[in-house]
């Protein structure tokens, strides 16, 4: 029998009939899904040090395990040194399976890891269904070696949804976990 992620059998066994019965869907494809999960790092220290951009690769390739990719400036900055072309962050998308695996380490290891956690906000919505998280440390994910890691930094976690509205977006991403803080 081939591999199935573990959130995406959740997924199938138990969110989708119970967002049925929660919005009142008549066919199991009005349901919302995950499209997929972007991670960005934005990292503007590497203008003046190219090795950070490196760093930044290998890190997000292990937390992502998917290789990621430098983000390359659009336009000269002068007061910033920025120079059209400049490696100035990393960022990875994650679809199918390995974003599947991602969410599910995300949720059950490394959002626990987080010091004074008291929930995610639940104010990264954009209207349209999708949610952006931002991260202030990388190390909570236990793939990064904390005594190799240079630098801390932040990230980026967009979960782009199909759902038409953020009440939608939110009920899907609460179905599948993720803490959101209580009112």
């Amino acid at each position: 029998m081939a591999y199935k992620p573990r959130l995406r059998e959740k997924y199938l066994k138990e969110i989708v009939p119970a967002l049925m019965t929660q919005f009142g869907y008549k066919s199991t494809m009005q349901v919302p899904r995950i499209a997929k999960v972007c991670l960005n790092q934005g990292l503007g220290v590497a203008i003046t040090d190219r090795k950070h951009i490196d760093n930044g690769i290998n890190e997000m390739s292990m937390v992502a395990g998917q290789k990621a990719v430098a983000t390359k400036s659009r336009k000269d900055i002068s007061n910033f040194k920025l120079r059209r072309g400049m490696a100035i962050g990393v960022r990875v998308t994650l679809r199918g399976d390995k974003m599947y695996e991602f969410l599910d380490r995300l949720i059950s290891v490394a959002i626990p890891r987080i010091r004074d956690f008291r929930g995610i906000n639940d104010k990264g919505f954009d209207g349209k269904g999708n949610y952006t998280l931002g991260i202030t440390e990388q190390i909570i994910f236990p793939e990064i070696d904390i005594d190799k890691v240079s630098r801390i930094n932040g990230m980026d976690i967009t979960f782009v949804t199909t759902a038409r509205d953020d009440r939608e977006a939110y009920a899907l991403l609460k179905e599948f976990g993720i803490p959101f803080k209580t009112k």
